[in-house]
């Protein structure tokens, strides 16, 4: 037991030393100067890590093949891009909205199809995907102004103070991935974690054993919509024009790669292959048309060199004897049940 405890506070440890160093890596390129845009590109990996911790939830956690993710993505935007530029509202303000209304369309599409497997339930979440970013083209009820998006947005502002550069916003942005990082932590080790978990192994098996599969899975999706829309909320602001152009399919498979390259479900993992694989796909946009040749095969390469992905899945462990140490006067009178010799019994 005090080895289980041990590990996790080893966990704990390494991630606060992470975002440590973070900080001061922002802290050395905004001292250095002109380190806007690896600011920048930072940013962009923390939009992306958080965003492929909601999708981790449900693909990493539960084994839900969800490859329409980013449609909660854009929506999310979308709701807060429409209420402040429309009606004025504080982004702050439109960031509860924004959530909700995304849970509530992931729950009501979700519901008739979540009792589908594997690749049925991946092609569907496409389709929900494409469906939704056209109807944002179309302008649909005159809100999202059609293929030119909505401009204007303006910066986050808390307590009066406005996050204008990207020094600024590199503290907002990975703090909310610190905050969603820890969430999904415990989360991932509650009760309801270790269902998911069930249901991602053999769904049969823990069905059997009074697992509500049906309903998990549910949550499971509805939270994960819940959270990219608060992502989709920190984005806009960041982006500042929000247009179909930027939630298209391409950003899907993206983010479906980054949390199958972490491995499992891995949180640490899912930090570490949003840096591979969103940093190395900014870097790469130097080589124009060739950045899209380079990034598949330095996929093709990564995933040949870790096929088991970044973070190998752990598998849990349990103290057995703290276990049984709950229940030492059942365990007792069974022992001695079996270990009495019988009368006139043999030997």
């Amino acid at each position: 037991m005090d080895a289980l405890k041990n590990n996790r506070f080893l966990g704990l440890w390494a991630g606060l030393a992470f975002f440590g160093f973070m900080v001061a890596l922002a802290l050395a390129l905004e001292l250095r100067g002109g380190g806007d845009v690896w600011l920048r590109t930072l940013n962009n990996i923390g939009i992306f890590a958080a965003l492929a911790l909601s999708l981790n939830i449900i693909l990493g956690q539960t084994g839900l093949f969800n490859m329409g993710h980013i449609a909660f993505f854009a929506l999310g935007a979308y709701v807060t891009a429409v209420l402040n530029s429309a009606l004025g509202w504080p982004i702050v303000y439109t960031l509860p909205f924004a959530a909700c209304i995304t849970a509530v369309f992931a729950f009501v599409v979700a519901l008739p199809v979540i009792h589908l497997r594997g690749d049925y339930l991946l092609v569907v979440t496409i389709g929900i995907s494409e469906i939704l970013r056209i109807a944002f083209i179309n302008d649909v009820f005159g809100l999202t102004q059609g293929p030119n998006g909505i401009t204007g947005i303006r910066r986050i502002e808390v307590f009066g103070f406005r996050f204008m550069t990207q020094f600024s916003q590199f503290y907002l942005i990975w703090g909310f991935v610190a905050l969603t990082a820890a969430l999904f932590y415990f989360l991932e080790h509650s009760r309801f974690g270790r269902a998911l978990n069930y249901i991602k192994y053999d769904e049969v098996a823990a069905s059997g054993n009074g697992v509500n599969t049906v309903r998990y899975k549910l949550i499971a999706f509805t939270i994960g919509a819940f959270w990219a829309g608060m992502v989709g909320t920190l984005y806009a602001p960041f982006i500042r024009t929000i247009s179909p152009g930027l939630f298209e399919f391409k950003e899907s498979v993206l983010l479906f790669a980054i949390v199958i390259l972490a491995g499992g479900g891995n949180i640490v993992g899912v930090i570490i292959a949003s840096f591979l694989l969103v940093g190395m796909r900014d870097v790469l946009t130097m080589f124009g048309d060739w950045s899209l040749l380079l990034f598949g095969v330095m996929m093709v390469v990564v995933m040949i060199v870790r096929p088991q992905g970044i973070m190998k899945p752990r598998r849990r462990r349990y103290d057995a004897g703290h276990l049984i140490g709950k229940f030492p006067s059942g365990i007792a009178k069974g022992v001695k049940k079996f270990t009495e010799p019988t009368v006139g019994g043999a030997g």
